[in-house]
């Protein structure tokens, strides 16, 4: 397996996972890594927000909708990564990119 593509992965695997994926990438600068460790960290980050957000409501169906909707792009991200695409995930993968762009 290529290493970026292990580091791609890996940025799907918990947010230590993205800091790990993070160093892997830092000597041999990998695009596909890099793309994914963007798209990891953003859909990682969501999910914390999203979790706050969720905790406001009393009811369980919200909440239960908004994780449903960070786990639909969570697993596509990692599908992608697997296959060593770059694809970004649907409705917040552009501003993903956009806003992490610092990370090469």
């Amino acid at each position: 397996m290529k290493e970026g593509k292990l580091a791609a992965i890996a940025a799907y695997i918990t947010i230590i996972g993205t800091i790990v994926a993070y160093f892997m990438n830092l000597e041999k600068k990998d695009t596909v890594a890099s793309f994914h460790i963007r798209q990891a960290l953003g859909t990682h980050i969501l999910f914390y927000l999203m979790g706050i957000l969720a905790s406001m409501f009393t009811g369980y169906m919200i909440p239960t909708a908004f994780y449903i909707f960070v786990l639909v792009l969570w697993a596509y991200g990692l599908i992608i990564a697997i296959k060593g695409e770059q694809k970004e995930t649907p409705l917040v993968g552009g501003f993903f990119q956009k806003i992490f762009k610092s990370i090469t």
